[in-house]
């Protein structure tokens, strides 16, 4: 588990939750018209994207990657975000219990609930709440949950000592606590908690359905005991006694520090009696003169101590003073060599509950609390330490009492280090017999030193003539003890050969028998070796106990020279439980029985078993079958025991008392490394040795006979360098053997289960990787950021379904009465469906588009680099609150549509960025010799898995696999299919071995074969390779093929830009006197299609410059459509219309891109803000469901759908939206695998443009029954007045549908009457929000009203969709701009700042700044006053 983050206080950035209000006032909102994709057949939509989803502004938006954020993973594999915790934070653990979710992990709020490290999920409210109350929680990190459906509790384990707002806090053990939902609270577990240096729990199991009793694993120690009785309550009576203090922490020893290198206080007082730190480290009286310190009046202060060695403490102890109502009110401990603040826990004097803090520690003023105790998360090894002192009460700060505290007791084997502590009677005692000298080492800190003792001993010297040293250490207090023996390495004092084993004997008084261990002095590196868990009794009245070390009876090791080298460093009693015994007798005495075996890391609790105290000695009555695990590991780790470096991960229960284990550790005495088993009271070995690297996670199939594993392994620990198990495994318990899942990952599993939407049959996969692959010999993979899915069907890595880019810490199958499943780790971006650069897109029940996850359809990403693409980023809503500087407080600024002026041609804009892999055009192809079978031909730039393939892939739905062409395969880009006759036309830049042209071929799909192209290849005399842009056909030319793209010749006919293809004669012809340039895009007008429309960058025969030019069939003449403003790269006829065409490009400096409708005699601008970056790739009607009012342009049943990399300025990126002559509608959005925008090249359907817009609907029967009448009574009339009532309803629709060229345009302010004036103003409040976040705005949902004259404002033609998250409306409440307050001020940062995202300035630790604004109370923007660089910086940062 990563350990809490000791970094100083992390800024607060607004939550998921908190962002979405901000944005949701600000919309203009418009329900999306609903596209009738069955009219068109098969729909498929494509481009380079990782993930696509339908348009959401609140999906539009972009992830703080330094939160964890939680998703529900929905039956189809689609995500939603559901929020995310406070910066620095994770999630762990979750379960579902009763309808919610119950998450946990390291968090003080989530979604913007305040939630100290576990909060609950209710799916139906959609709402977060804390666990115990306002704040609720544990004070520690949480590692793992188990919800008990059948006691409807939960519980808890970690890293924690108890929770923050229950009652009674002292009858927590720590590391396990039970959450009751009924009532909202919280209680100790049956058996108090679990003990241990640092002891966490990393998991919970149930042994069986009915969870007869749980199994706990992690790290911690367990203590059966001895049948023997011990003393009670002995401890030193000299140590005060405090309502700031528990027994634990009054039994801590305080470490010497008046021999201390440095001890100073500034700035201190000058009045007399109170200007020495020193004399509150060990104070000889009451507060007062002498006795207490004081801080200069009115100021902060620091005080820094550093002894002159290096020190393991727990804790610091403070007293304040009361004297003349001054002292300290709030403070901040940081270590020393690392500068790390470090979160302190303390009990609260008054309620007795503990608490957390960090930044402002409170110290009381109540005259009553002679000090108070704060105890580090873990022991902290340091050399030094400073107290920074940052309110007070009255007119200084003060201190009566400044004590650190160690984590039990110690002495070291040189007499002169051991220095009288506090309350002691005398220091701690050495006593030596034999020659020893004193030798000086390095410490694992850096450039520090300790002083050791060394003993030659001649080998074959018995135990008893060897040198010997015999520790006597002051212990405060009788309690539950780990005795270590510390073991300078042999590397650094260059001694290993002549290393040996060492025998010590521990008296832990109180009548209990002396404990032997003998200890291996053979380690390369300092070394903490335990000698001892269990009852310390210290003897009256020096409160010693006893240590003895010599040379073992049967040393291990030949020596060197003759001799052995003994040597002698410290003994530390580490205090588990303070009191003695934890017998539930409540005499002075109480019996401890059992036989005397320490465990590690594991430990069954039975549900029929009475209470007790798993904190310290348990009765061997309690002790079951497999708790002997945890003696069997205590014995085969060892040394490791004493450490954090061992820890077991997860427990699957195989059979009666039998149980795989696994973790981080290596059995060396079993030969098993990270995963074994417990079966028969012994540890067995498992697939050979176990896997070489760390389990993180465990997934059991039903019958627990199959156990899927994640984790940092490759391979097996008997494999050298293998990679067939890369990250993720199959177990095989009947077995014992290891089955791949594919190739696995390329990096760390965190966690697995087993999928609660597939019965069990697929296996998910999250940790911080980036791709999966397809077997041990896939080198490529395919791209999987974070989460993955495997199909044990199949045997093969699928779909996930939705799209994630992240390092994620948890995937958990929900509860089996719900498909949701639940993800959560660090987010850079998502979306609904995963894709990997195309999808089947249907209409839903509800008129919504439906994205179809297709299995198998998955691309590699290994293709070719395509030469003309470059890459790009278009911004997105910011989802935590992002400072800007003044300066860049801008407002959008939207051009009115207008009639543009005449524009000369010039080079196409380039292409949006397509990596591998992309599709950039798609194809259908019916197969007539497989019963007509459809199948999809994808073209782009990508391989195809497990084949040859590049380029061009044949997926087949029924069989859900993919196919690579036969024989060679292309190299370069395909940017467009077409099939026509069962031949495939393949277009783009790209050249196929074995035929002659380049950008041009045809491949037989009958015969799978490529056709020659021997003299009809395409060739460019511009000394570049020929492009190709567009293949189409019509209905009204059925044998010829148009070609479009960057060519001068093809085959032997001068044909340039354009050039049609005959099927039947297989040659070329161009197209009358034929055009030059680029050519992008091509439709058809006129009756029978007797019209060719080219958009591109051309010139006609004559020199005229056409960005869009018209062919006529009947005269073979070409003609230039007027002037759009640049080079277009995709235009659509509407209605069939040469009047009414549709084009879009760029400008031809790049510095614009446009949207413009040709009306028969000039170019209307329809886009008002679309960004340079906006490049559009394709535009194609589609039919709608129910067709809308229309507009005048475009008909009210069909849309204008527009694809490409579309930045709206407003509303952000996109890839598609829709169109209808007045108002742009956004509709799908894509994410590139970085998190960047995605590029869709177009919406493609297999029945073309032979589906119709309108729906054929029959007259009624009366009017049928009517005209029968009509025509038996010879009423002929009658039939002439319907008839001339039809042909004047018909040149109405067809005037609405294709209006009259000659007519004047409409002015455009009445076309877009009705819409509010204010649309601009609310879309630029909601952006000024987004940027600044809510709080230097004033507020959440609060809108800064921007007072401007409304006739200046310039209206948008963008609406939001309307989605389920758009339950407001409107703008919200008006706020006015806040004061700056003092700005222009140097200050200096206190800790160095990397900035490496946008807009961040880096600082240096005591560098100076000057602030410019301080409104965001997270980040303030500053500058640096050397270099004049501006930018934001962490509040927390700056003093």
């Amino acid at each position: 588990m990563a350990p809490e983050s000791m970094a100083p206080p992390p800024s607060r950035r607004w939550p998921l939750f908190l962002t979405l209000l901000t944005l949701i006032p600000q919309v203009v909102q418009a329900a999306v018209p609903s596209v009738d994709f069955a009219r068109m057949g098969t729909v498929a939509v494509a481009g380079s994207f990782s993930g696509l989803g339908v348009f959401d502004s609140s999906r539009n938006i972009t992830y703080n990657p330094s939160t964890a954020t939680l998703l529900a993973r929905n039956a189809d594999g689609s995500l939603d975000v559901l929020g995310e915790t406070s910066s620095g934070g994770a999630i762990s653990a979750a379960c579902t219990l009763n309808g919610k979710l119950y998450l946990a992990g390291l968090f003080s709020t989530v979604a913007g609930v305040p939630a100290q490290n576990i909060a609950s999920y209710d799916p139906a409210a959609g709402t977060f709440s804390p666990l115990g109350g306002q704040n609720g929680g544990v004070n520690g990190q949480v590692a793992a949950l188990y919800c008990d459906a059948s006691g409807g509790t939960l519980w808890v384990g970690g890293q924690f000592k108890s929770p923050t707002t229950a009652t009674g806090v002292a009858n927590f053990g720590g590391a396990v606590a039970l959450y009751h939902p009924s009532n909202d609270s919280w209680t100790p577990p049956p058996f108090d908690g679990l003990a241990g240096a640092s002891a966490e729990v990393l998991s919970i199991t149930p042994s069986t359905s009915g969870s007869s009793s749980l199994l706990f694993s992690g790290s911690f120690l367990t203590q059966f005991g001895t049948n023997i009785t011990i003393a009670q309550n002995v401890s030193n009576p000299a140590v005060p006694s405090s309502p700031g203090a528990t027994a634990f922490t009054s039994s801590l020893v305080p470490v010497s520090l008046a021999n201390a290198a440095q001890i100073e206080a500034d700035p201190s007082t000058t009045t007399t009696g109170f200007t020495s730190i020193a004399s509150v480290l060990c104070p000889a009286g009451a507060d007062g003169p002498g006795n207490s310190w004081r801080a200069q009046d009115g100021s902060a202060s620091k005080i820094v101590i550093k002894p002159n060695t290096y020190i393991t403490a727990s804790g610091i102890r403070l007293g304040n003073t009361f004297l003349d109502g001054r002292g300290t009110q709030t403070f901040y401990f940081t270590a020393i060599p690392s500068n790390d603040v470090v979160p302190l826990t303390f009990v609260d004097p008054v309620t007795k509950q503990n608490f957390t803090c960090t930044d402002n520690c409170p110290l009381s003023n109540d005259s009553t609390i002679l000090y108070q105790d704060f105890l580090f998360p873990s022991d902290l090894l340091i050399t030094g330490f400073q107290i920074t002192i940052n309110s007070w009460y009255g007119a200084s700060a003060g201190l009566h009492i400044l004590q650190l505290l160690s984590n039990g007791a110690y002495a070291s084997a040189v007499a002169a280090v051991n220095m009288p502590s506090c309350y002691a009677p005398a220091a701690s005692q050495v006593g030596v017999s034999g020659q020893w000298s004193n030798v000086n080492v390095f410490t694992s800190i850096a450039a520090t030193t300790q002083e050791v003792l060394s003993a030659t001993v001649p080998v074959g010297t018995s135990s008893s003539a060897a040198p010997s040293v015999t520790w006597f250490p002051y212990v405060s207090a009788a309690g539950i003890y780990n005795v270590y023996l510390m073991v300078p390495g042999c590397v650094e004092l260059q001694d290993c050969s002549k290393r040996t084993t060492v025998k010590t004997t521990l008296n832990p008084g109180g009548g209990l028998p002396l404990s032997m261990a003998t200890v291996s002095e053979q380690v390369e590196q300092d070394t903490s070796q335990l000698i001892y868990s269990g009852p310390i009794t210290p003897s009256a009245p020096n409160y010693n106990s006893t240590v003895v070390m010599t040379l073992a009876d049967q040393p291990q090791g030949t020596g060197d020279g003759g001799n052995y080298d003994l040597i002698a460093d410290r003994v530390m009693f580490q205090l588990i439980s303070a009191g003695g015994s934890n017998s539930t007798s409540s005499s002075g005495a109480g019996a401890v029985a059992g036989s005397g075996s320490a465990g590690f890391g594991f430990f069954e609790w039975p549900s029929s078993a009475s209470n007790m105290n798993a904190t310290g000695v348990l009765p061997n009555t309690t002790e079951t079958s497999l708790d002997g695990l945890a003696t069997a590991l205590s014995m085969n780790i060892g040394s490791a025991v004493a450490t954090t470096a061992y820890t077991i991960n997860a427990v699957v229960l195989y059979a009666t008392n039998s149980v795989i284990f696994a973790g981080a550790f290596n059995l060396a005495s079993v030969g098993a490394a990270n995963v074994a088993a417990y079966s028969g009271g012994s540890i067995i070995k498992v697939g050979g040795s176990g896997l070489n690297g760390a389990v993180a996670s465990m997934a059991p199939s039903s019958d627990s006979q199959t156990i899927y594993m994640g984790g940092a392994f490759t391979d097996t620990a008997d494999a050298t360098g293998g990679t067939r198990y890369r990250g993720v495994v199959e177990y095989s318990v009947n077995s014992s053997t290891w089955t791949a899942l594919g190739g696995g990952v390329d990096g760390v599993v965190h966690s697995v289960s087993l999928s609660s939407t597939h019965a069990g049959n697929q296996v998910i996969v999250a940790g911080n990787f980036t791709r999966t692959f397809s077997s041990s010999s896939d080198s490529t993979g395919t791209s999987a950021e974070g989460f993955a899915v495997y199909d044990l069907g199949s045997n093969a890595w699928v779909s996930s379904g939705g799209f994630l880019v992240g390092k994620l810490t948890l995937a958990v199958a929900g509860n089996g009465n719900t498909t949701t499943e639940y993800l959560a780790g660090s987010v850079s971006a998502s979306a609904q469906y995963g894709a990997n650069g195309w999808a089947i897109v249907g209409s839903g029940t509800n008129g919504a588009p439906v994205v179809q996850p297709l299995s198998g359809a998955t691309l590699g990403g290994t293709a070719a680099t395509n030469p003309t693409t470059t890459s790009r980023r278009m911004k997105r809503h910011s989802m935590s609150s992002n400072f800007v500087a003044p300066e860049a407080k801008h407002m959008l600024k939207v051009s009115k549509r207008q009639t543009t002026t005449a524009a000369t041609s010039s080079d196409l804009p380039t292409s949006p960025s397509a990596p591998a892999p992309a599709v950039l055009s798609v194809a259908y192809w019916t197969n007539s010799s497989n019963s007509n079978h459809e199948v999809v031909i994808l073209a782009g730039n990508f391989s195809v898995p497990n084949t040859q393939g590049v380029g061009v892939a044949l997926y087949d739905e029924s069989s859900k696999t993919l196919t690579a062409l036969n024989g060679n395969q292309v190299n370069g880009v395909v940017r467009q299919v077409l099939v026509s006759s069962n031949i495939l036309y393949v277009g783009g830049d790209f050249s196929v071995s074995g035929l002659d042209g380049h950008g041009w071929a045809m491949y037989d799909l009958h015969a799978g074969q490529w056709v020659s192209d021997s003299g009809v290849g395409l060739s460019s005399t511009s000394g570049s390779n020929p492009v190709v842009q567009s293949i189409t056909t019509s209905t009204g030319l059925p044998n010829t093929i148009f070609v479009a793209g960057t060519f001068t010749t093809a085959g032997t006919v001068a044909c340039g830009a354009v050039c049609a293809w005959s099927t039947v004669t297989k040659s070329w012809s161009a197209l009358g006197n034929g055009v030059n340039g680029q050519a992008a895009s091509i439709d058809f007008a006129g009756s029978s299609d007797n019209m060719l429309v080219v958009g591109g960058a051309l010139t006609l025969a004559d020199g005229t410059t056409a960005n869009v030019a018209m062919y006529s069939f009947p005269n073979s003449t070409w003609q230039a459509l007027g002037a759009p403003p640049g080079p277009v790269t995709a235009l659509a006829v509407n209605n069939n219309n040469q009047s009414s065409v549709f084009a879009a490009g760029s400008s031809p400096d790049g510095t614009a891109s446009f949207l413009a409708h040709w009306n028969g005699q000039a170019w209307t601008a329809q886009s008002s803000s679309w960004e340079p970056t906006t490049s559009i790739s394709q535009l194609k009607f589609v039919p709608l469901l129910d067709p809308q009012t229309s507009t005048g342009v475009i008909a009210g049943d069909r849309m204008l759908f527009i694809s490409g990399a579309i930045d709206s300025g407003s509303q952000g990126a996109m890839s598609s939206a829709l169109y209808d002559g007045t108002t742009f509608m956004p509709f799908l959005m894509t994410s590139n695998s970085d998190g960047s925008s995605g590029y869709m090249s177009g919406l493609f359907n297999s029945f073309g443009s032979s589906f119709s817009f309108s729906e054929r609907k029959l007259l009624a029967t009366g009017i049928v029954i009517l005209i029968s009448i009509a025509i038996a009574t010879g009423i002929v009339f009658f039939l002439l007045l319907l008839g001339i009532i039809w042909t004047l309803c018909s040149k109405r629709d067809a005037g609405l549908a294709n209006p009259n060229p000659d007519e004047d345009d409409e002015d455009e302010s009445s076309l877009r009457h009705g819409r509010p004036s204010a649309l601009l103003e609310h879309i630029n409040a909601a952006t000024r929000t987004t940027i600044l976040g809510a709080g230097a705005l004033g507020g959440v949902g609060v809108m800064a009203h921007h007072k401007e004259d409304s006739s200046q404002h310039d209206h948008d033609v963008w609406v939001r969709s309307e989605t389920p998250s758009d339950p407001l409306g409107g703008a919200g409440a008006a706020a006015g701009e806040e004061d700056l307050g003092d700005v222009n001020r140097p200050t200096h940062a206190r800790y160095s700042f990397a900035g490496g995202a946008e807009g961040e300035l880096a600082v240096a630790a005591g560098q100076e700044v000057v602030v410019l604004d301080d409104r965001d109370q997270a980040w303030w923007y500053v500058r640096d006053p050397v270099s004049g660089k501006e930018g934001v910086v962490p509040a927390a940062y700056l003093y």
